[in-house]
C-alpha cells in the first residue's frame, strides 16, 4: 500500500467531508463519502476536480493559484459552497499540507448549515426578547442567583425613577440602595426582599407603596436553565390609578351617584344585618319599596335634568319620614326603599302613609307646579321571609299590585299572591315545552248560516293535554302566554295549522274557510303579514279561505297602522272579522274604516236571549248596526232552539255553538259535515250532549 492509499483510507474513517488535492496541480485526488454527500457530485467526478472548483470564493481561487506557484501556506475560516443542485451550503474549511514531499494537502470540510440556524434563532429570540421587554408595560429586572443584575428595560427606570447614570455603571449596590430608599417601609420592604432571595425557588406577589405616591406591584418567579435555577425575574407593574379608581369604585358600589343614598348593593347588606340584630332580639322590621308613578312621563315631558331634580327632592323627602336607626336607599331608576326598624304591621302602615303624604306634596320646579305619587310595597320581617332576597322579592311583587290596584297606594306582601305566580311560570315552562313537543291540537267548530242551516265555515280552536296538568283550558294558558309574549308562536303554530288543514280539505273536494284568532301581541308583530302571506303560499291556500279574527283594542291601539296592515291582509284576500264584539271599545267611525266583514257577538250576550231584555236589546242593536254597515254577523255560544230562533227573528246572519256541534277534530269535523256516507243527505240541526 502506497502512502496516498493510506491516506485515501484515512479521510474515510473522518466524520467530517473530507478530499486530498494534489499540490503542483491542485487536482483532488482522493475524497471520503461525506465529502461526496455534501457537494453532491459522484465520486469518479470528484476525483481529478479542480479543488479552486469546488469552492470557488475568491479566497479558495487565491489560495490554490498560491499553491500552485509553490508556496506551502494553511488556509482556515468560514466560508461557502454550490451543492451540485444550486443551493448555497454554509461550511467552516480547512486546508492543511498533509505531505511535504509529496505535497499533499488535505481539506476538511464542516457543515455550518444546522448550527447557522440555530445561531440565527438564538439571534432572532433575543431580538425579540429585547423588543418584548422594552414594549411591555411592566418595569422588568432579572438578576441572577448572586443578585447581580443582568438585564433591565427602560419601563423599570421611569417606575423606580433610578437615574440613568446608575444603570449605566452597571453599579448594582447603588441601584438597590435607591430602590431601597424610594419605598414607603424600607425596612419591611428588605426583610421581604432578603427572604425571596433565601428561598431561590419562591414565587411572590405583592404590593409596594413609594415615597412619590406611587403603587406598584411586584410579582416575582425565579428562572431556570435545564430544569436548575440560575436567576431571577422581577416584574413591576403601576397600580396607582387602579388603586384610585378602586377607592372610587367602592364608594360608588355603595351609594347612588345621584341622590347620596345607599344604593341596592348597600340595602342588601344593611339590611341583611339589620334583620341579624332584629332575629338576636326578637324584634321586627319593615321593608318599604315605592316606585314613582308616571315617572317617565317627567323624564319625557320635561327632560332628563328635571327628572333628576325631581329625583333629588324625592330623596330629601323620603329622608324626612325617617325615625332613628331607618334609613333609605335608592334601588333603581326611579325606585326607592326604606328601611323601617322595630314596627308591626300597624307602624308600617303608618310609615307607609307618611311616605304617600310626603311624596304627594306638590312639586315647583323652575315655576311648574305638579305633584307626584307613588305605589308602595311592603314586607314585614320576619312573617313575610327570612334573609334579605325573599323581603325584598315580596315588598317589590306587593309594591306591583299597589300599581296595578290604580297607583297612589300601599300593598301589604300577600303569599297567596306568590303562589299564583309559582303557578303562572309552571304554566309558562309547561307551555313552552308542549308546543316543542307537539302537544297542542286544533279543533274545528261548525259555522253554520241560519236560515239554510248549511256549514259556511269554522273557527280553528286551540287544545292542550298536558301528561301532569291534564287538559289544560285555553282560558288558563292563553293569558299567561299573552303576558310572556309566548303567543307569537303559539299563534303562528295555530295559523300554520289551521291553512294545512284547509288546504287538505280544500283538495280533497270539501271548501271550507277556516277562522283564525289573532292575538294583539301577534298582530303588532313587524312581519305578521309576510307571515300569513308566506303560510298561504306555502299551502297553495286562496285568501279568501282565511279568515282573521281580531279584538277591538288591536283596531284602536294604532288606528293608523291597524288599517295599513288590514288593507295589506285584504288585498291577500284575507277576510277580516272583529271577534267577541261588544266586550270592549267599539266605535262606529273605527269600523268604517277598517275592511271588516264580520262582526262576532260574544257569547255573553247569547247566553241571556230571549228572555233577557238586556241581552236581546244589545243583541238587536248590533245586527242592526252590522247591517248599516255592511257587515255579516255571527253569534258564538249559540246552545238552544230559542236562541236560534230570536236570532233569525233579529235577522242575524251566522251561528256557531253547541245547537249544532262543539269544536270537532279535523276527521270527525269532516264527517260531519259532509255526513255518513260521504255525499249523503245534509244533516239536520239537532242538540248535542255537552
Amino acid at each position: 500500500m502506497n502512502l496516498l492509499s493510506a491516506w485515501a483510507q484515512t479521510i474515510d474513517a473522518l466524520g467530517d467531508a473530507a478530499w486530498l488535492v494534489d499540490g503542483a496541480s491542485a487536482h483532488v485526488l482522493a475524497a471520503n463519502a461525506a465529502a461526496v454527500e455534501l457537494l453532491g457530485l459522484p465520486l469518479e467526478r470528484l476525483l481529478g476536480c479542480n479543488a479552486a472548483h469546488l469552492i470557488a470564493t475568491p479566497e479558495d481561487l487565491a489560495f490554490w493559484d498560491e499553491v500552485r506557484a509553490g508556496h506551502d501556506q494553511w488556509l482556515q475560516s468560514d466560508t461557502v459552497l454550490v451543492h451540485a443542485s444550486g443551493r448555497l451550503v454554509k461550511v467552516s474549511r480547512r486546508v492543511r499540507l498533509l505531505d511535504p514531499a509529496q505535497r499533499c494537502f488535505l481539506v476538511t470540510v464542516q457543515d455550518r448549515t444546522e448550527a447557522q440556524r440555530r445561531c440565527d434563532e438564538r439571534e432572532s429570540l433575543v431580538a425579540e426578547l429585547r423588543a418584548t421587554l422594552e414594549s411591555t408595560g411592566d418595569g422588568i429586572l432579572v438578576t441572577d442567583l448572586a443578585g447581580r443584575i443582568t438585564a433591565f428595560n427602560r419601563r423599570f427606570a421611569q417606575l423606580w425613577g433610578v437615574p440613568e447614570e446608575l444603570l449605566t455603571q452597571r453599579n448594582d449596590e447603588a441601584v438597590y440602595d435607591w430602590m431601597r430608599r424610594s419605598v414607603r417601609e424600607p425596612e419591611a420592604y428588605q426583610r421581604r426582599l432578603a427572604v425571596i432571595q433565601e428561598a431561590t425557588l419562591m414565587q411572590a406577589h405583592e404590593r409596594i407603596e413609594l415615597l412619590s405616591g406611587r403603587v406598584l406591584e411586584r410579582v416575582t418567579q425565579p428562572q431556570s436553565c435545564h430544569g436548575r435555577p440560575n436567576g431571577r425575574v422581577w416584574a413591576f407593574r403601576d397600580r396607582t390609578e387602579l388603586e384610585t379608581a378602586s377607592q372610587r369604585i367602592n364608594t360608588l358600589s355603595t351609594t347612588d351617584g345621584l341622590t347620596g343614598l345607599f344604593n341596592r348593593r348597600q340595602l342588601g347588606e344593611t339590611l341583611a344585618e339589620s334583620m341579624r340584630q332584629a332575629h338576636r332580639a326578637s324584634g321586627t322590621l319593615a321593608l318599604l319599596i315605592l316606585d314613582l308613578d308616571r315617572f317617565k312621563q317627567i323624564n319625557d315631558s320635561l327632560g332628563h335634568e328635571i327628572g333628576d331634580r325631581v329625583l333629588l327632592d324625592t330623596a330629601e323627602r323620603l329622608k324626612s319620614c325617617l325615625r332613628q336607626g331607618d334609613f333609605v336607599a335608592r334601588i333603581g331608576g326611579d325606585q326607592f326603599a326604606l328601611v323601617v326598624q322595630r314596627v308591626d304591621h300597624r307602624g308600617a302602615e303608618a310609615a307607609a302613609q307618611r311616605v304617600l303624604e310626603a311624596i304627594s306634596r306638590p312639586c315647583s320646579v323652575d315655576g311648574l307646579q305638579f305633584t307626584m305619587t307613588c305605589s308602595v310595597g311592603v314586607a314585614l320581617f320576619p312573617t313575610d321571609g327570612e334573609d334579605g332576597d325573599e323581603l325584598v322579592r315580596h315588598a317589590e311583587t306587593a309594591m306591583q299590585r299597589a300599581k296595578q290596584g290604580g297607583r297612589a297606594g300601599f300593598r301589604f306582601h300577600q303569599p297567596h299572591h306568590d303562589a299564583d305566580l309559582r303557578q303562572r311560570m309552571r304554566l309558562d315552562h309547561a307551555m313552552r315545552q308542549a308546543l316543542a313537543s307537539n302537544r297542542f291540537r286544533l279543533k274545528y267548530q261548525p259555522q253554520l248560516d241560519l236560515r239554510s242551516g248549511a256549514v259556511i265555515g269554522a273557527e280553528a280552536l286551540i287544545r292542550w293535554r298536558d301528561p301532569e296538568l291534564g287538559e289544560v283550558s285555553p282560558g288558563e294558558f292563553i293569558p299567561v302566554a299573552e303576558d310572556t309574549g309566548f303567543i307569537v308562536a303559539i299563534g303562528d303554530w295555530v295559523l300554520q295549522q289551521a291553512v294545512r288543514q284547509a288546504a287538505r280539505w280544500r283538495n280533497e273536494g270539501l271548501v271550507m274557510p277556516v277562522s283564525v284568532n289573532v292575538s294583539a301581541l301577534q298582530f303588532q308583530q313587524a312581519d305578521f303579514i309576510d307571515r300569513v302571506a308566506a303560510v298561504l303560499s306555502d299551502n297553495e291556500l286562496p285568501g279568501s279561505l282565511l279568515e282573521l279574527e281580531l279584538t277591538e283594542s288591536i283596531l284602536v291601539h294604532d288606528a293608523d297602522e291597524a288599517l295599513a296592515r288590514l288593507s295589506q291582509l285584504s288585498q291577500l284576500g284575507v277576510r277580516l272579522a272583529i271577534d267577541d264584539f261588544g266586550t270592549g271599545y267599539s266605535s262606529l267611525s273605527y269600523l268604517k274604516r277598517f275592511p271588516i266583514e264580520r262582526l262576532k257577538i260574544d257569547r255573553s250576550f247569547i247566553e241571556g236571549i230571549p228572555q233577557n231584555d238586556s241581552d236581546a236589546g244589545i243583541v238587536r242593536a248590533i245586527v242592526q248596526m252590522s247591517a248599516a254597515l255592511g257587515m255579516k254577523v255571527i253569534a258564538e255560544g249559540v246552545e238552544t232552539e230559542p236562541q236560534r230562533n230570536f236570532l233569525v227573528e233579529v235577522g242575524c246572519d251566522q251561528f256557531q255553538g253547541f245547537l249544532y256541534a262543539p269544536a270537532l277534530d279535523a276527521l270527525s269535523f269532516d264527517e260531519r259535515v259532509r255526513g255518513r256516507p260521504r255525499g249523503g243527505a245534509k244533516p239536520q240541526l239537532s242538540l248535542v250532549a255537552r
